[in-house]
Parts: C-alpha cells; structure tokens; sequence
C-alpha cells in the first residue's frame, strides 16, 4: 500500500511539474515577441516588428492560444502549490498560514528586484494576492467556487468602474500607443542605460503595473480568482487521481468550447458595437472587457483540458515529462529568462528592440525554452532545487537545504 500512494505521490508532482513548466514556456514566447516592454508600445514598434503575413500570424496564435492563458495556468499552479503546502503541513499536525505568509514576503523581494529587469513582472503581484489565500483555506468549497464565478465575471471591475469612471487607480501612464509617456518608456528602454531602466521600473513601472491589474482591465482580481481554482482543485486531489477523471475532463473541455464561442461573440457584439475607436469610459465596453476574460478562461481550460488528456497516453506524456524539470526549476527560469530577454532588447545590452521581426523573436523564444530545458534537466541531475528554489525555501525555514546531490 505504501508503495502505491509513493508512486501516486510522484506521478502527480510529476504532472504538475510538467503542467508547470508547460505554462512557462508559453510565458517567455509571449515576453520575447513582446520585447519585454511590459507596457504599450508606440506605433512606431508595431510597424518594425510586422514586415509579413507571418509576422501577423504569430500575433493572432500568441492572441488566442498563449496571452494571459498560460499567466493563467502559472497562476492556477500557484494556487494549487498553496494548498499542497497547507494540507502538507496539517496532516503532519502543523499550521503553515504564518510560514506562507514569510515566504510571500521572500517573494516580494524576489519579485521586485525582477521587476527592475522587467516591468511586467508578475511575483510580486502573486506575493500581495498570496496572503488572501490564508483566509480562504478553510473557506467551503462551494463559496470558494462562488467567488471565482464572481471574480471571472467582472466583479472587481465592475466596483473599480463605478468609482473611476475608467480613470487610473494610481498616477500613471496613458496606455494609448502614441500618449507621450509610452514613447518616453519606449525610449529609456531602447537608450537609456540599466540605471535609467532600474530608476523608471523601479517606482513608475508598479504603479503602470498596479493600474492594469487592478483597473478596469482587472487582470488580478481574474489571477486571485485562478488561485482559488488551484486551492479548489487541490481539495478534489484531482492530479493525485486524473486517469480516473475521464468524464469530468471531457465535460471541461467542452463546456470550455462552448464558452469560447459564446464569450467571442459576445466580444464582437460589443467591441463591434463601438465603432472604430474603442475607449474604456463606458460600460459596454467594461462588459467586453468581461467577454473578453470569459474567453481567456475558456481557453485556459481547453489547454489544462488537453493537457491532461494528452499526459494520459505513453508517447505524449514521455514528450510532455521533458518540461518537469523546467517547471521544477521555474522561479529561477522566470528569473533569468527576463534578465537574458531585457539585455537582448534594451538599450544596455544588445538593442535590438524593436528592431527583429515577430518570427525571429517566436523563434528565439524556442531556442531559448529549449536551452533551459536542457540546462534545467542537467542542474537537476547534480543539485536538488534551482538555485533561487533552494534560497527560497534556506530562507523560508532559516535553514540551509543541501543543495548537491
């Protein structure tokens, strides 16, 4: 009997793991055709990087299938992981509300000195929304999903609009293309040096980022709300038990479907209602914005859905194993995936934003997922965690982990 939970313990870390590093991947492909701007950009850039039908072919794949549903599918991890570390801690007798909370605290700083490589930084957003897990843990599962149908729905935006008319929350940028503040950021990250980008991400860059996630656009409040789906599925044990969830998988998967179409037309039904020029004062167009989430959502649980389905069979799960490692390792490629993409593209390193094409940096996103992986597999077979892994969990138990193997 031992045997058999071991082995089901280590096939569903392994999934998650897979799971993971799947959504990873889709994140630095979004990030490098993007530049790692982490903001607008002025129209100047739009007309650099598309030179062909297949440039815009890369934009309508990463619009469907990769912006903000693989971010969801990290962020519905990160839930996940919460619970196991909870539910972990409790069977052994022991509380680990308190030590989550340090470790968010660890995190903010992780993810701010990220943040100055990259505006778009997205850990230190999961390290303030992290601590309103806490409470939900022993929150009913059925209030739980209660909350998530509201948050999908436009809750939070809904509140904001009604306040701010679709104004800022905080001082910050016009996010038009052409508003002179965007041009500006576009410039210190084509010439200025690191400091210059340092000084601009350091303060301005969160309160752009505080805007977008918690302004009419109502990323975060769509990210706690992919929490709380991990901390739900967490309590199913649905990864522990997947090869048995056939009928419930293929429900997802469908339903999800049904979702896409119906949320696409509501998108075109109001969007199209707007005429040309779309503007986010109004609340036809906070009720796209809506169908707009709606749709994301759906085809996040089309992946997930299809993911598992595929992790099922021998041939797929043996290629989608290889991204185990490199979701093991994933605080530290975020990391450095950012690092590599900001010296490649900003003034002080290589410069060349704005100056390659969407098919060249789709294709450098490839080369570099693949070179991670690999580095990934190879630090895993001589050290037990990734090297910001094991000082994030040293410094969570104040005590140094070996890391060797």
């Amino acid at each position: 009997m031992k045997t058999i939970q071991n082995s089901l313990s280590q096939e569903r870390i392994t999934i998650i793991d897979a799971l993971r590093g799947f959504a990873l991947a889709g994140i630095v492909i979004v990030h490098m055709v993007e530049n790692y701007i982490g903001a607008p950009a002025p129209e100047s850039f739009n007309e650099a990087v598309h030179q062909g039908p297949l440039d815009y072919a890369v934009d309508v794949i990463i619009g469907i299938f990769l912006r903000g549903k693989f971010f969801a599918l990290f962020s519905f991890l990160f839930g996940l992981s919460f619970y196991l570390q909870m539910d972990n801690a409790s069977q052994k007798g022991a509380y680990f509300g308190s030590r989550f909370l340090w470790r968010l605290m660890l995190l903010l700083g992780i993810g701010y000195l990220h943040s100055l490589f990259y505006a778009g930084d997205i850990l230190t957003v999961y390290a303030m929304l992290g601590v309103l897990l806490i409470p939900f843990y022993r929150v009913k599962s059925n209030w739980i999903l209660g909350f998530v149908a509201l948050l999908f729905l436009g809750l939070g935006r809904y509140v904001v609009f009604f306040f701010t008319k679709g104004a800022n929350l905080f001082e910050g940028m016009d996010m038009t293309p052409n508003s002179p503040e965007v041009v500006q950021y576009y410039s210190i990250l084509k010439e200025g040096s690191i400091w210059d980008v340092f000084a601009f991400n350091g303060w301005q860059g969160h309160l752009n980022k505080m805007n977008f996630q918690f302004g009419v656009f109502g990323r975060g409040y769509a990210t706690f709300g992919y929490f709380l789906l991990g901390l739900y599925i967490g309590r199913t044990e649905f990864f522990k038990k997947y090869r048995e969830q056939k009928k419930l998988v293929k429900r997802t998967w469908i339903w999800s479907l049904v979702l896409f179409v119906v949320s696409g037309g509501l998108m075109a039904l109001t969007f199209g209602s707007m005429g040309p020029n779309v503007t986010f004062d109004n609340w036809v167009a906070m009720f796209g914005l809506t169908a707009l989430d709606l749709n994301s959502v759906s085809v996040t649980f089309i992946l997930l859905s299809v993911f598992v389905i595929l992790y099922k069979k021998v041939k797929p799960q043996k290629f989608l194993e290889k991204f185990a490692p490199y979701g093991r390792m994933a605080l530290t490629n975020y990391f450095f995936q950012s690092v590599l993409g900001t010296f490649l593209f900003f003034g002080w390193g290589l410069g060349q934003i704005g100056e390659l094409r969407n098919l060249y940096t789709f294709g450098m996103a490839l080369l570099i997922i693949a070179i991670q992986m690999a580095m990934s597999k190879w630090w895993l077979r001589n050290f037990r965690y990734g090297p910001l892994e094991w000082l994030w969990r040293s410094a969570t138990f104040f005590k140094r982990f070996p890391l060797k193997r």
